[in-house]
């Protein structure tokens, strides 16, 4: 039979000389009588998935929406741009009147308007974007508190 290694660590001996009788934090005298709960490997890799789940699908809503949003500008840059050329080609070799002025400020009018209007709308897409990924964050961290919690009882049980 194989010698024991002569200075091995018995943690039953150990806890021997201590008197934790009027010691009253919670979860010491179990520490002291070598009952320590064990920790559960397999929750905390299965939170660790949950939450790499949850990030890679916040992600990819965000990636969607701010994708949506960049076609949605270029789409309104290159209708402004045609907008403008036409207006320039129409206002290109007329005299100056006050007829032709206030249809010009009118025409500026619109495009102000519809420019407001395209703002908006870009950044209702910017906020949708980011929501979408938030509230997939948010239901995670719901979720993973209830679980720590219940993994708590579970323990204190």
């Amino acid at each position: 039979m194989a010698e024991q290694f002569p200075f091995a660590f018995d943690f039953s001996k150990f806890t021997q000389g201590f008197d934790v009788s009027g010691f009253n934090v919670p979860g010491f005298d179990t520490f002291f009588k070598g009952e320590m709960p064990t920790f559960d490997f397999s929750m905390m890799q299965e939170a660790s998935r949950k939450n790499m789940a949850a990030l890679m699908e916040a992600n990819k809503k965000a990636v969607t929406g701010y994708q949506a949003l960049y076609k949605r500008q270029a789409e309104i840059f290159e209708a402004a741009v045609a907008e403008a050329k036409d207006r320039m080609s129409e206002v290109q070799g007329q005299p100056m009147t006050a007829e032709a002025a206030a249809a010009n400020f009118e025409t500026m009018k619109a495009a102000f308007d519809k420019g407001l209007a395209d703002l908006k709308e870009i950044a209702e897409m910017a906020h949708s974007a980011n929501t979408d990924a938030f509230d997939i964050i948010k239901a995670r961290t719901e979720e993973a508190f209830a679980e720590m919690k219940d993994a708590a009882e579970k323990m204190a049980a």
